[in-house]
């Protein structure tokens, strides 16, 4: 057993947790900041290893369109317009305003944004009117985490690599310490390899749990630990409906958005057949069909407000029957016409072009399209076995992507908790349904810093309360009851089952009766004895799925609307989803653990700019 005492434990290793402990560190010097991450510093977690078409960051800089001193509030107006007004507008107000700075940080640290004539470069990405997002590549997320871990080598901060916080201790209300496990030591082993932290403030970034669903383009450990453990220690989560879901493909997990789209690609199933307009009403036509397949380069991940939903419906539909679908660029779809693109589409297509191979090579097939608006992705894709000029085909799916809800926060990322915040995916309320493309990363660097700053303050003038042996021990006995059970459903095979039954119920499709059976399966899972099969982090981070899913489920079955990525239909059968119900349902459910279990409310959100 390891006892550590510190002012400050940051939970996460990702581009949010880096950015506390810097901020922490930067603000009070003497201050003793510990980092724990379940992974190795700089290559595990979703910062370290996301990629797609062309990832950005958010941000309205001095010469950001329209301009003016005030420009930051129109951004602010986006996050909370986009979002379906079910977030808070103050939290909305500090990301646009903090973002300027946020990104000179970056660019200070040598973050290789793209620029032009000494400005970064920006473009417009889904919801917004205006040209924010600023990018480095399909890496930027990559190159963010590396500069932050060069930064954070350069500072007196612990690092724990391969540390699982498992469960978060309070005294009269107030956070007090954590306890963690090596996950490096073998199960037998796994009480004597418990981390005791003493602490009176806890950072959270763990990120989402995207592994709660079969098809995720998450990394392996994405659990949902952070909302688990908040949610046992009492704090307030939000949001846990709103789960952005969009085309990804299978095998290198890359966001099929932007001009995967943009080519218009033959989507077909495994038989080879064009499936996309049986699942449109009859009143569209296939040069409608084909138009909508271009815009969903920008209206992904899925969303009620575009009908372009309908075709990640369509994919996820034939998924569900078993069908594997695939991104055919070797030929043009059936009776594809360009000219028959609109003049917004063929503009937009016209400024993504990077080359120009002449009108015939660009109608004769999507590959040339590909070729002319974004060479680097066919070069991607081929350097991890996917070579689109041999004839190869993208699997995709509807994946998991982003949880656009999490941990209840205020304006310093301060929860309900006095010494927790929540910081980064791990944190809501300050995203609603949808999010303009960008505003994750954003989102990670403002409130990292905002609460890694307040949180060293409030430690140096906090005492640290010592955890008793008798906690310890109690812990301990748990550890050894989990590791004896011999009776009971193994932990990967629990794992495989919450995986089909989220996918099944709370995916693209979410029809009450379905969410009714999952929750109930759910929750009778949840009384069983799970039996470790591979070790004891594995089997506690399945304990952990179940609770996230629970609070998935239950929110899904509350909002019987249609909003943002969160499609409720009267019956599988339909292909439309029910409406979105304005202004009875601008609010957020809230879930919280009471006596009696799982409790969630709906509140109104925060409705004013600050």
């Amino acid at each position: 057993m390891r006892k550590i005492q510190c002012n400050v434990l940051i939970v996460g290793g990702g581009g949010a947790g880096l950015r506390a402990a810097i901020a922490a560190k930067e603000k009070r010097p003497e201050a003793k900041v510990v980092l724990v991450t379940k992974g190795k510093l700089g290559e595990s977690g979703v910062t370290a290893t996301a990629c797609s078409d062309r990832m950005a960051f958010h941000a309205t800089l001095e010469h950001t369109e329209p301009g003016g001193k005030d420009a930051w509030m129109l951004h602010a107006r986006d996050i909370y317009e986009i979002g379906g007004e079910v977030s808070d507008a103050n939290l909305a107000s500090i990301l646009a305003r903090n973002a300027a700075d946020a990104f000179h940080y970056l660019d200070k640290l040598g973050v290789p944004f793209v620029k032009k004539d000494g400005k970064a470069v920006q473009f417009i990405t889904d919801g917004s009117d205006y040209a924010r997002a600023c990018f480095t590549g399909p890496y930027t997320a990559v190159h963010i985490e590396q500069a932050l871990v060069r930064k954070i080598r350069e500072l007196d901060i612990m690092v724990i690599e391969h540390c699982m916080i498992t469960r978060l201790l309070t005294k009269k209300g107030e956070l007090i310490g954590a306890f963690g496990l090596d996950m490096q030591f073998e199960t037998q082993e796994s009480v004597n390899s418990i981390y005791v932290f003493e602490t009176p403030n806890v950072i959270l970034a763990t990120g989402g749990a995207g592994e709660i669903f079969r098809h995720n383009v998450y990394p392996e450990g994405m659990t949902g630990d952070g909302y688990a453990v908040a949610y046992e220690a009492g704090a307030e989560l939000v949001n846990m409906e709103f789960i952005q879901l969009g085309l990804a493909s299978t095998k290198t997990k890359l966001n099929c958005s932007g001009s995967m789209m943009r080519a218009v690609p033959r989507i077909v199933n495994d038989s080879g057949e064009e499936f996309l307009a049986k699942y449109f009403p009859k009143e569209y036509s296939l040069a409608d069909v084909y138009n909508f397949v271009f815009q969903k380069g920008a209206s992904w991940p899925v969303t009620y407000e575009h009908t372009t939903h309908i075709i990640d419906i369509a994919i996820y539909k034939e998924t569900q029957k078993g069908r594997r679908v695939y991104l055919d660029y070797s030929k043009n779809p059936d009776n594809f016409d360009f000219e028959k693109l609109s003049e917004k589409n063929k503009q937009m297509y016209k400024n993504e072009m990077s080359v120009d191979l002449g009108y015939k090579l660009r109608i004769k097939s999507p590959l040339n399209r590909l070729k002319e608006i974004n060479q680097p992705s066919i070069d991607w894709l081929k350097a991890r076995g996917i070579d689109l000029e041999q004839g190869d085909m993208v699997e995709v799916a509807v994946c998991g992507q982003h949880f656009q809800g999490g941990i209840r926060i205020g304006e310093q990322g301060n929860t309900c908790i006095p010494g927790l915040y929540a910081i980064g995916e791990c944190a809501g309320g300050q995203h609603g349904a949808n999010r303009p493309g960008g505003n994750a990363l954003l989102d990670g660097q403002v409130f990292g810093k905002i609460a890694g700053e307040a949180a060293v303050i409030r430690a140096l003038g906090t005492n640290i309360v010592e955890i008793t042996s008798q906690e310890i021990n109690k812990y301990k006995s748990e550890l050894l009851e989990l590791i004896s059970n011999k009776n009971g459903i193994h932990a990967s095979e629990l794992k495989k089952q919450i995986q089909e039954i989220m996918t099944d119920s709370a995916s693209i499709v979410r029809t009450e009766n379905k969410l009714l059976e999952a929750l109930t399966t759910i929750r009778e899972l949840k009384v069983q004895k799970i039996v470790v099969d591979k070790d004891i982090c594995h089997a506690l981070e399945t304990k952990m799925m179940l609770i996230v899913s629970e609070m998935v489920l239950n929110a899904c079955i509350t909002r019987k609307e249609s909003r943002g990525p969160h499609l409720f239909f009267e019956r599988y059968e339909d292909n439309i989803p029910v409406g979105r119900r304005d202004p009875e349902w601008q609010h957020y459910l809230v879930i919280k653990k009471e006596k009696d279990g799982m409790m969630i409310c709906k509140k109104k959100p925060v409705n004013r700019f600050v």
